[in-house]
């Protein structure tokens, strides 16, 4: 069996889906400008696990968008979702947020090039550049956005998606960029690629595991 919980805090969507041997089971998402995590992440857990007709105690593993995003969203997450790793003894699975942003994408869109972007504010944006099938072609990054930045991936076509891709609208300028609105992390695209981990054992140490927050926090100063 494997049954897994899937957990997207990344940002300001507070997504959870529950697969069964990487099948679509159920999914309880909300997205809102201010962030729900702390208030709605544990009753959304509890309303799925009904909604799919399991007990919680029949899961095999929980799996958690690792980031780069929020660094408040992701504590909340990666703190849950060790909770019931703790709890049940059970193994935690950890799949880029990026990764899985892309691998939805390509599963809709038939183009070569697909570039997941987070808001990372300012015109600065952590982004990857992925294939059709899903392999990196570049690493994630912070990128500070220009009319360069992407230059040497616009000889052919690539999609730019993501909550920080509107702001590049004006600034990426080729034939070849294509951009999506609406886009943002979803637990349902973890489901197939927590699965593949977990078939693989590929599980995280539940007492170390930090997501992957790209950059380091920095508190605002105080007005």
């Amino acid at each position: 069996m494997g049954l897994i919980l899937n957990i997207e805090t990344s940002t300001k969507s507070c997504s959870i889906s529950i697969y069964n041997n990487g099948d679509f089971l159920a999914c309880k998402e909300e997205t809102k400008e201010e962030f729900i995590h702390s208030k709605k992440l544990i009753l959304f857990i509890v309303d799925i696990i009904k909604d799919a007709n399991i007990n919680i105690n029949d899961l095999d593993a929980v799996a958690i968008s690792k980031g780069p995003g929020s660094y408040t969203g992701l504590r909340i997450g990666t703190s849950t979702a060790k909770g019931l790793c703790y709890a049940m003894d059970i193994p935690l699975i950890s799949v880029s947020t990026l990764k899985a942003m892309a691998y939805g994408i390509a599963k809709k869109y038939n183009y070569n090039l697909f570039c997941p972007m987070i808001d990372a504010r300012r015109m600065e944006v952590y982004s990857a550049i992925y294939d059709k099938d899903n392999n990196t072609i570049r690493k994630i990054n912070a990128d500070i956005v220009d009319e360069n930045t992407y230059n040497k991936f616009l000889n052919e076509k690539i999609v730019f998606f993501g909550d920080g891709a509107n702001k590049c609208k004006t600034i990426i300028k080729s034939k070849n960029a294509i951009f999506l609105d609406n886009v943002l992390p979803t637990s349902k695209d973890l489901g197939e690629l927590s699965y593949a981990k977990f078939l693989k054992k590929d599980f995280e140490d539940v007492a170390y595991f930090e997501p992957y927050y790209l950059k380091p926090f920095m508190l605002g100063k105080k007005s």
